[in-house]
């Protein structure tokens, strides 16, 4: 009867070395797969916030911002022309006053 308890408990041995190895793998391909499907439901997450953030507050600003552009762009006098030669002007001014103080 021993030999055939041995026998038996060799079985269950062999079955259990061969099954444990294949449980380990299934388990991780599990785990991966519950990994990535967060991963994706926190990217659509994050893309919806972002279209909520983009349709409340930054679409009033880009449309702000393209108002602006409009005007400049159909500013029929040469106001914002002169306005810009100005700034230039004051900026060159800026320039070389700056080294000479820096010199000092």
């Amino acid at each position: 009867m021993d030999g055939d308890l041995a026998l038996i408990f060799g079985f269950i041995l062999a079955v259990v070395m061969l099954v444990l190895p294949f449980a380990y793998f299934i388990n991780q391909r599990v785990q991966e797969h519950e990994e990535r499907k967060l991963e994706l439901e926190a990217r659509a997450e994050e893309a919806k916030a972002e279209q909520l953030r983009f349709s409340n507050g930054d679409y009033s600003k880009m449309e702000e911002r393209v108002r602006v552009l409009e005007r400049i762009a159909t500013d029929g006098n040469h106001t914002l022309a002169t306005q810009i030669e100005e700034l230039r002007d004051l900026h060159e001014l800026e320039d070389r006053v700056a080294p000479r103080e820096t010199a000092q």
